[in-house]
């Protein structure tokens, strides 16, 4: 399209574009969040370019903020403080294990892999193979919370294992910024880009970012508490709920810290402590498609296909090696744990969605790399190592998104919590549980 074209335009296209392909989905028994991302890929940059990377990058990154301050939200609000009282210490435990598990898998992979092919001692290389290793290693915690959501909310799922997999999910983010920060400072000794190793910037730093962001949920949250005594119309008390959400949001990332477990905080207290909160969850899920929608067909349209052959074996181990990772992790917490049956059969499955968190720290990850080693002799040789390992995240990401939904969707239906309203889906699977 013409460089003059309004951003208007787009918006329109992918909310039209993401509806169809959402409405074709179904159709052939494919959950919709596949479609969104099908068609989004299709759009971007990667194949017909109809959106070019200057407003995939940049010019609809507010869309993008927008729909995952909303969608963490739900995630909040889908947590009881009974059922997290009830499910106790297994919760945590769990979510722990799956994180190292994925963590220490794709170590061990990754140094069997650079073994190997002789990553390890070539010339030039042998500085930064080890720390690349830790942050993808870190990264590889990460369960994308949107993807999670969008499936849950499309298939109306409701039962143990859900409320399992939302509560890990909530978890998991603030567990793997810890995780990153750790092995971004390890890192960058190795390299010789930090003096010496320090704890404060792995564990205090993240720690810090964790505790604003739950502080801004929990402010947030009573905030629109009290405000409900004011606004007693479910409209005027839904526009208020959307504006906390927003500002929540903004605060977090201008202080530097983590808008999705802040959004997450507040819908936890929302949900807990706010009067009239069913009402409130119950009309923003009247507007969840179209947002599910419209965020999944950007994320589709920031995927890069060509990363497949860029990297793709490598990608490949790394979502091999990540899903052994916290398929064994979750297994072995939950037995230990003794989880109801449908938690140890089928969440560790469920928790393999990989996108947003995983791809942000990557990116990261690589700025902060880049700029220390740009001035050494072999910085060429040097960069081309870290984009190696970046591709192979970013690619692995392509297969995630593509692959672990209808995972995800198999496990719901098989543990029977998927509601009435998808019967066919039911009996498909019927035979396999």
């Amino acid at each position: 399209m013409p460089e003059s074209t309004h951003i208007l335009v787009y918006i329109g296209l992918l909310f039209l574009a993401s509806q169809i392909a959402g409405r074709v989905a179904g159709l052939i028994r494919v959950p919709r969040v596949v479609g969104y991302l099908i068609v989004g890929i299709l759009l971007g940059p990667s194949l017909f370019g109809l959106l070019d990377e200057e407003l995939v990058q940049h010019r609809l990154v507010l869309i993008t903020d927008i729909a995952l301050a909303i969608i963490a939200f739900s995630i909040g609000g889908s947590l009881q403080i009974k059922e997290i009282k009830r499910l106790g210490r297994s919760i945590f435990g769990i979510t722990i294990a799956q994180a190292l598990g994925a963590v220490i898998c794709v170590c061990l992979a990754l140094l069997a892999y650079g073994e190997l092919n002789g990553l390890k001692n070539a010339d030039g290389n042998s500085n930064l193979f080890l720390p690349m290793v830790l942050i993808v290693a870190s990264v590889s915690a990460a369960t994308a919370p949107a993807a999670v959501m969008g499936i849950v909310h499309e298939y109306r799922a409701r039962g143990p294992l859900t409320t399992f997999l939302l509560g890990v999910v909530a978890l998991d983010d603030a567990l793997t910024i810890v995780l990153y920060a750790f092995a971004m400072t390890a890192a960058q000794t190795l390299i010789g880009l930090s003096a010496e190793f320090s704890w404060y910037d792995a564990i205090l730093g993240p720690l810090q970012e964790i505790v604003i962001a739950i502080s801004l949920g929990g402010i947030s949250g009573f905030l629109l508490r009290f405000a409900t005594r004011w606004f007693t119309q479910r409209t005027s008390l839904l526009a208020f709920a959307v504006g906390v959400i927003l500002l929540t949001s903004g605060c977090a990332t201008t202080m530097h810290s983590s808008p999705l477990l802040a959004n997450m905080v507040l819908g936890f207290v929302v949900a807990n402590f706010v009067a009239h909160s069913e009402d409130i969850f119950h009309r923003i899920e009247g507007v969840d498609e179209p947002i599910f929608g419209l965020f999944f067909a950007l994320a589709g349209a920031h995927l890069d296909v060509s990363l497949l052959f860029v990297a793709g074996g490598l990608a490949l181990l790394i979502t091999l090696s990540r899903f052994g990772g916290k398929l064994i992790g979750t297994q072995f917490t939950a037995r230990i744990f003794r989880a109801p049956k449908s938690v140890r059969r089928y969440l560790g499955i469920s928790l393999l969605p990989q996108a947003g968190v995983t791809i942000g720290l990557i990116l990261h990850a690589r700025g902060q790399l880049a700029g220390g080693i740009e001035n050494n002799s072999n910085a060429s040789q040097e960069l081309a190592m870290i984009d190696f390992f970046v591709n192979a995240v970013l690619a692995s990401v392509v297969i995630n998104e593509l692959l672990t939904p209808f995972l995800l969707r198999s496990a719901l239906v098989r543990a029977g919590e998927v509601r009435n309203n998808h019967p066919n889906l039911q009996g498909r699977y019927d035979e396999f549980a």
